[in-house]
């Protein structure tokens, strides 16, 4: 895992998941050193959070487009 990486803010929130993801598997794979790890799990809870945030505002924006009432997405398929 790269240093550099370390520090970079994601591009957007696909960007973040799968950096995300690679890290996960990563750690899952038992092969990293105890301070990569260590490094892998701190980038891990950033990118966490980036995600997080990005989630929050996009239901906001929802929210202000159904006039503050956040509404069940519904889908052009009917159940017949």
């Amino acid at each position: 895992m790269a240093r550099s990486r370390a520090a970079a803010t994601p591009k957007d929130y696909e960007s973040a998941l799968a950096e995300l993801e690679s890290i996960v598997a990563e750690m899952e794979s038992g092969q990293l050193s105890l301070e990569t790890s260590l490094a892998a799990y701190k980038r891990g809870a950033e990118l966490l959070q980036y995600c997080r945030q990005q989630l929050a505002a996009a239901e906001q924006q929802v929210k202000i487009l159904e006039n503050g009432a956040l509404q069940p997405f519904r889908t052009e398929d009917t159940d017949d």
